[in-house]
């Protein structure tokens, strides 16, 4: 949705521009290529390989040496905005802010980093590989009932206590295609991973298609597990409500902020966060008058959130669970 994202970014020349995520630079492009002249360009990303790769690319490309000279990469993850721009003397972002939350394409299709059921890989999943913990500290050495209640909240996976059960039962886990078995015998009417099924695996998401030949769109039974443990490794939801409250309170008057989501868990945030900045008034039901005073500080330009286009769903099978909010800051 890089179209639809820049259109809500509204790109004005000699404004300074965000890309919270920069990934492999889809929406890092069209914003040097959007604006110009004094314009400022900040992009963040936690995965070092992303930023070096992201850098050399843009230099093959042919970005003139005027564009790369308005554009800082900074290695940091998203929840760190605030700090490190204050460290370059940013205080107000006047232009628009941007997260695209989803792992990138990157990281799933390199079996080595681990964050793929249909690769034989280690159990990582860091996206910032020099963080501590990895998944395969979670798989091998957490308590059984911690196990359960993270696939439980952050994959809202049903089956989830006997998923945990039987990872224990199971250590040490090694793998992820040892993981993904162990996972799919749990989920009733689940094929098994096999080398054979692997070799027909297509280039999914995540939430992507069954691994195996299964129906078109029906997701696979390691799905809601792998996505658990990445949200853990990676502390996800903490770092979205820790990046909302710092790139709302960055946000120049008429700067725009500008978020796409891949699960519900993410979704429900955001859309959380813009409504309780739209709001004028918190008092409660009852308060025959206002004594909170509040004054909104977003007005939300998505009523509702935008989703791929036919054309994008096509091109691009990954998108099909992507929703772009945006929201503007008020004076």
């Amino acid at each position: 949705m890089v179209d639809e994202t820049i259109e809500l970014l509204q790109l004005r020349p000699g404004l300074t521009y965000i890309d919270a995520t920069a990934g492999a630079g889809g929406h890092l492009r069209e914003i040097l290529q959007g604006t110009g002249g004094d314009s400022r360009v900040i992009a963040f990303d936690q995965d070092k390989e992303a930023l070096d790769n992201l850098e050399k690319a843009l230099k093959e490309e042919g970005f003139s040496p005027e564009d790369l000279a308005r554009l800082t990469l900074i290695h940091a993850n998203f929840r760190d905005l605030k700090g490190e721009l204050e460290k370059r003397g940013i205080h107000t972002v006047d232009g628009g802010i941007l997260a695209d939350l989803g792992v990138s394409s990157m990281q799933i299709d390199q079996g080595e980093r681990g964050f793929s059921f249909q690769k034989e890989g280690p159990l990582d999943m860091r996206m910032n590989q020099s963080a501590p913990m990895s998944a395969y500290q979670i798989v091998n050495e957490w308590k059984e009932q911690d196990l359960a209640d993270i696939i439980y909240k952050y994959g809202e996976e049903r089956n989830s206590r006997k998923i945990a059960r039987r990872i224990v039962e199971s250590r040490p886990i090694e793998s992820t295609l040892q993981l993904a078995d162990i996972v799919a015998r749990c989920n009733s009417g689940a094929y098994r991973i096999s080398d054979k099924q692997n070799k027909k695996n297509s280039r999914n998401n995540l939430s992507g298609g069954f691994a195996g030949g299964g129906k078109p769109h029906q997701i696979h039974p390691a799905t809601r597990t792998f996505q658990a443990l990445r949200m853990a490794v990676n502390q996800e939801l903490e770092s979205l409500e820790q990046f909302l409250n710092d790139a709302s309170s960055l946000l120049a008057p008429e700067a725009n902020l500008v978020v796409i989501t891949f699960h519900s868990l993410e979704d429900r945030i955001v859309k959380q966060f813009f409504q309780n900045g739209s709001k004028t008034c918190i008092c409660p039901p009852k308060m025959p008058v206002c004594v909170c005073h509040k004054k909104a500080e977003l007005l939300i330009k998505t009523r509702k959130p935008v989703t791929a286009s036919e054309k994008e769903l096509l091109a691009n099978t990954r998108s099909r669970s992507a929703k772009l909010r945006a929201a503007q800051k008020l004076n």
